[in-house]
């Protein structure tokens, strides 16, 4: 079969002419097509009829016998050389929704990612493999160059775990006999749940707590921390406040499961299909025991 050949300057199919301006001069580039109207390239899933101006598919439609010319084969539908821009309107829900392929990598992007808005997603492939690890008998550590012997060297700490999502408050307390907890602490930490630590420095000292909440920590006055001509305080000592937060419920520590998507307050599952705007991690429907009481 012989394939005619025609050569135009420019197609016009269906009505109008959007390539310039109206009533001005046509100055578009030699090869121009417009295409008022759906355009079909292969055989796409939604022919006979159409979901968008362009309908692209990688299978092709079924040749006639006459045919003399090879068979249409490809294993891609779209192969762009050059940058893309996606322009999302309000017609549908995503400005771009890809599903399927042949592996677990449905998306594959060769280089980095940059994201300015929030991601939401499942945690699959080497990523879960890291998570596995985190949340395994292996402690959570953090591992960076060394800061002192430079290259070649480094530092490794791991976290200090207990049973009980906690904040602590430290420092150095020093003629005075009062410690200010910062402002935030009261809608932050369960009043009922600080315990404090005080060491003296430089001398003994009778250091007893006489009254504690989420605001301030008061040590008792006594002969030993206070200066008798002055009666002002001596109290020289470090301090560490530890309370356990309120904002979100208490940690069940122990739940049956055989892995941590197994805990059974979904709001703190990643694999959830809960958006992480809807998630309310203090739902009464899980407000287990507290783990720290000191009242």
């Amino acid at each position: 079969m012989n394939v005619s050949r025609e050569q135009i300057d420019k197609l016009i199919v269906g009505g109008g002419d959007p390539s310039f301006p109206d009533g001005g001069p046509d100055v578009s580039p030699t090869g121009t097509a417009v295409l008022n109207g759906p355009v079909y390239i292969g055989k796409p899933t939604a022919s006979p009829n159409y979901e968008a101006n362009l309908n692209v598919a990688s299978n092709g439609v079924t040749q006639s016998t006459f045919d003399g010319q090879p068979k249409y084969q490809s294993n891609l539908a779209i192969k762009a050389d050059g940058n893309l821009t996606v322009a999302g309107d309000s017609k549908t829900s995503h400005a771009l929704l890809i599903s399927g392929g042949s592996s677990i990598d449905t998306v594959r992007i060769v280089g980095d990612l940059h994201v300015t808005g929030s991601v939401d997603c499942l945690s699959k492939g080497r990523l879960e493999e890291r998570h596995k690890v985190a949340d395994g008998k292996p402690p959570k550590s953090f591992d960076i160059e060394h800061p002192t012997k430079g290259k070649g060297w480094r530092l490794r700490y791991v976290c200090l775990e207990g049973p009980e999502a906690a904040v602590y408050y430290r420092g150095r307390l020093k003629e005075s006999n009062v410690i200010n907890l910062p402002e935030h602490w009261k809608n932050l930490v369960h009043e009922d749940s600080i315990t404090v630590q005080l060491q003296p420095i430089g001398s003994n000292q009778n250091l007893v707590i006489q009254e504690f909440n989420n605001e301030f920590i008061v040590i008792a006055e006594d002969s030993t921390n206070t200066d008798l001509i002055t009666d002002l305080s001596t109290i020289d000592c470090f301090y560490h406040v530890y309370g356990e937060r309120k904002d979100v419920n208490p940690v069940l520590v122990e739940y049956e499961g055989n892995s941590r998507y197994d805990y059974p307050d979904p709001n703190w599952n990643e694999q959830s299909d809960m958006k992480f705007e809807d998630r309310n991690f203090r739902d009464p429907n899980y407000l287990y025991p507290r783990n720290t009481i000191t009242s």
